[in-house]
C-alpha cells in the first residue's frame, strides 16, 4: 500500500492569513466518472506559534460541533491567531450531508477507520489523508462530538487518558480550560488504535475530544458552554493572540465505566427508562424494562445497572434490539 495520499487540496495550508475551499475526495460513480468529493478546510495563519487542528462532523449526526467550528471560522481574525488554525467544520462531508453517522457512500464511520487507506473507500481516503498529511503538520487536535442520532451524553468534554505522566496531565489541562460543566475520562479504551485518537498517540499529537449532548438535536445548554469555553482552550495552548483573561468554571470529573458495564438491551421491543441523564444509579438497581408489542401479554423483560454511578449517556429511540447500547455510566472523581 502507497503511503501517498489520493486526496488533494487546493488550499496553502502555508499561507499567512485566511484560506478556505476544499480537501478533494476521489469518487466515480455513474453520473461523474472523474469527479471528488468536496470537503470544506478553512486555515487561519499567522507568523510563528502552534498548529491546531479542529474538527467537527465525524460523523455526520452530530451538530453542536458542527456550528462551533463554522461560526469560529466565519468570525475569528487571522490577527487574532499566533500560528495556525486548521479547521474541518464537516469532515465525513457525505455523512454531514445526510445528517447520518457514517457515510451513505460506503458505511464509512471515520472514527474507526485511522490510519485509513488511501486507495481505500471515500471514507478511508480521508482517514488517510488526516493521518498522513495533516496530523504530521499538527501539535494539537480537538475533534468535537456528541451523541448522535441514537443516544444522548450530559455536556461533557471528553478523553481517553494516557498512561505517560506528562501526557496525562497535558491532556487534562485541556479538560480543565475547557470547563465544560463535566468531565469524561476513558481508561484503558480496547480498540482505540482505528479511531483519530490513535494516530494522534502514534504521532505525538496532544487530543481532547467532547460528547455535547445528542439525540439527533442541538442542545443549547452544551452548545454554551462549548462556546464559551473553546476560547479558553486555544488561549490555553497559545494558538490565540489576544490576553483576555476568562476564568474556567468548575468542571465535575468522571471515570466512565468500561464497555462490559455498560447497559445493553437483551431483547427487542420498546424500551421504558426508569432513570435519566445525570441520575445516580446503584449496581443492580433496575434500569428499566422492553415492552414486546407483537405480543403486549407478555410480561416486559428487565433490564438492571451494572455498576454503581452516575448516567453519562443514555439511548434515545425507545425501539432497541438485542445489544443496542441503553446507558453509560461513570464513577464521579474529587480530581481527575
Amino acid at each position: 500500500m502507497t503511503n501517498t495520499s489520493s486526496v488533494w487540496s487546493d488550499v496553502n495550508l502555508d499561507r499567512e492569513g485566511r484560506s478556505f475551499g476544499y480537501i478533494r475526495v476521489p469518487h466515480s460513480i455513474n453520473d461523474s466518472g472523474y469527479g471528488w468529493i468536496p470537503v470544506p478546510i478553512i486555515a487561519l495563519k499567522n507568523g510563528a506559534g502552534p498548529t491546531v487542528l479542529m474538527m467537527a462532523g465525524n460523523h455526520g449526526d452530530e451538530y453542536e460541533g458542527q456550528v462551533l467550528l463554522m461560526k469560529l471560522a466565519q468570525n475569528l481574525s487571522p490577527e487574532q491567531v499566533r500560528g495556525r488554525l486548521i479547521i474541518l467544520p464537516g469532515v465525513n462531508a457525505p455523512a454531514v450531508a445526510a445528517g447520518t453517522r457514517i457515510s451513505p457512500i460506503d458505511d464509512g464511520n471515520l472514527n474507526r477507520l485511522f490510519p485509513g487507506d488511501p486507495e481505500g473507500t471515500p471514507t478511508q481516503m480521508i482517514a488517510h489523508f488526516i493521518d498522513s498529511v495533516l496530523l504530521p503538520q499538527v501539535r494539537y487536535c480537538f475533534d468535537f462530538h456528541s451523541g448522535g442520532y441514537s443516544s444522548e451524553y450530559i455536556p461533557a468534554a471528553h478523553l481517553v487518558a494516557p498512561d505517560d505522566a506528562d501526557l496525562r496531565a497535558e491532556a487534562i489541562g485541556f479538560l480543565k480550560a475547557f470547563a465544560m460543566p463535566n468531565s469524561i475520562l476513558i481508561e484503558g479504551l480496547i480498540g482505540g488504535g482505528k479511531r483519530l485518537l490513535g494516530s494522534c498517540r502514534r504521532l505525538g499529537v496532544g487530543h481532547m475530544s467532547t460528547e455535547l449532548g445528542g439525540a439527533g438535536a442541538f442542545s443549547i445548554q452544551a452548545y454554551r458552554a462549548a462556546e464559551k469555553g473553546l476560547p479558553r482552550l486555544l488561549r490555553h495552548v497559545g494558538v490565540l493572540a489576544d490576553t483576555e483573561q476568562d476564568t474556567p468554571p468548575k468542571t465535575r470529573f468522571f471515570v466512565r465505566q468500561p464497555m462490559r458495564d455498560f447497559v445493553y438491551a437483551q431483547a427487542t421491543g420498546v424500551f421504558e427508562a426508569y432513570v435519566g441523564l445525570d441520575e445516580r444509579v446503584e449496581a443492580g438497581m433496575p434500569a428499566g424494562a422492553v415492552h414486546f408489542t407483537e405480543t403486549p401479554w407478555r410480561a416486559p423483560h428487565p433490564v438492571a445497572f451494572m455498576s454503581s454511578g452516575v448516567v453519562l449517556c443514555k439511548r434515545s429511540p425507545a425501539r432497541v434490539k438485542i445489544g443496542d447500547c441503553l446507558f453509560v455510566t461513570g464513577t464521579p472523581v474529587a480530581e481527575a
